[in-house]
């Protein structure tokens, strides 16, 4: 059973400044709801009520909105918008937060290892607020990507196709299908140019991790950008450890950047439509 997820959130978030000069990037609202409550929602629909939050400068406000609020809950009982807090309560009272701090910005794979002293040495899920994933058949995939994980014992990474002039924006995994929607991983680059690409799959953020990818983080050299990457340190576990790829059947946000964020929120904002429009 995994019971832990980890979430990278240390990021400045400069694609979205002058809005992200004083707010994290993770708080940034679709409609009513900030993207990182989305991912904790998904975590704990997967099973995973133990959530761990890789932080940095200037990321208060994450803590203090999985924290409860007395003055805003007492002004607004009794109110039309008291239910507007019934979500982000019930992950209060069902999850468990902890909070450490990456100490430079130094790449996803650093930030994945600052996180160790909060996850320990069991298996865990890792979510990027930024990709925002919704539904899924048979199930959404962090839920799946733990199914699978209790099956096989191995890592397993979320992946999706994207144009190949998008490579260069990704891990990319050279893959052999193994039928199902699931892929044996034979290699992994990180954000290589189209003509370099060994495919099409692009590594989007939702893992499931053995804690084994702790040591491996911790040998791994800089890579692309001078950073630590979990891409690379995945790459030399393939050496000695099976790696699985679950594609995606839902839908996707690319949340990190402008344009991705603006069609997240029209999707939302369409079903709330269409939902509103069914109840009358």
């Amino acid at each position: 059973m995994i019971r832990k997820c980890l979430f990278p959130a240390a990021g400045y978030g400069t694609r979205f400044l002058p809005a992200t000069k004083a707010m994290p990037k993770e708080m940034l609202p679709i409609l009513n709801k900030p993207l990182i409550q989305y991912g904790v929602e998904e975590a704990l629909a997967a099973g995973m009520n133990r959530i761990a939050f890789v932080t940095g400068r200037g990321k208060r406000a994450i803590e203090d909105h999985f924290d409860v609020n007395y003055e805003v809950e007492d002004r607004v009982r009794g109110s039309p918008v008291e239910g507007s807090l019934r979500e982000i309560n019930y992950l209060i009272a069902n999850c468990a937060f902890s909070y450490t701090r990456q100490k430079e910005i130094r790449g996803l794979g650093d930030a994945v290892l600052s996180g160790e002293t909060l996850i320990g040495r069991e298996a865990f899920g890792v979510v990027l607020a930024d990709d925002l994933c919704i539904g899924g058949s048979p199930l959404p995939i962090l839920s799946l990507m733990t199914r699978i994980y209790e099956r096989e014992n191995c890592h397993v990474l979320a992946i999706q196709r994207v144009p190949m002039s998008e490579t260069g924006r990704y891990g990319i995994a050279d893959v052999q299908s193994m039928g199902d929607g699931l892929y044996a991983v034979r290699g992994l680059v990180e954000k290589p140019e189209p003509a370099a690409a060994p495919s099409d799959f692009a590594i989007i953020g939702r893992y499931i991790l053995k804690p084994r990818i702790f040591d491996a983080l911790r040998t791994t050299a800089p890579g692309k950008g001078g950073e630590i990457q979990l891409t690379d340190a995945l790459c030399t576990e393939i050496a000695s450890e099976r790696i699985i790829a679950c594609e995606l059947t839902g839908e996707r946000f690319d949340c990190g950047n402008v344009d991705g964020f603006f069609a997240a929120t029209k999707f939302f904002y369409a079903r709330r439509v269409g939902s509103a429009k069914t109840q009358e």
